[in-house]
């Protein structure tokens, strides 16, 4: 049996996952992988993704891509993504961690761990 991977979003590649999300890496060639968003097998380039073993246990700290119209514009240049349950939260004040109001796990912000 082949070791579980998982994958994320680098910031400029133009693919349809979200950002800061980790996703179950199913197959993997040499220009492709396939990653699991809601039950379905998505393909994308496989230079799009950051790939590990297993995911980080911190927020992910993600730059407001320009056409985010679907986010407040009050979160600013940057927001954060739970590790546990993908929720997006406004960044606020610098802090070592902070609690998901999602899934309410309290987790170490990445700020060295930028993927992009």
């Amino acid at each position: 049996m082949t070791e579980q991977q998982w994958g994320r979003v680098r910031i400029d590649a133009d693919c349809p996952l979200r950002r800061g999300a980790w996703y179950r890496v199913t197959r993997l060639t040499s220009n492709e992988a396939v990653v699991v968003v809601n039950h379905t097998g998505v393909s994308v380039p496989r230079s799009s993704l950051q790939i590990l073993s297993r995911p980080h246990q911190n927020w992910t700290v993600v730059p407001r891509p320009r056409n985010a119209g679907r986010l407040p514009s009050s979160w600013g240049a940057r927001y954060v993504v739970c590790p546990n349950c993908c929720e997006r939260a406004p960044l606020g004040k610098p802090a070592a961690s902070m609690r998901c109001l999602r899934c309410n796990g309290v987790f170490e912000i990445g700020w060295g761990d930028e993927p992009f």
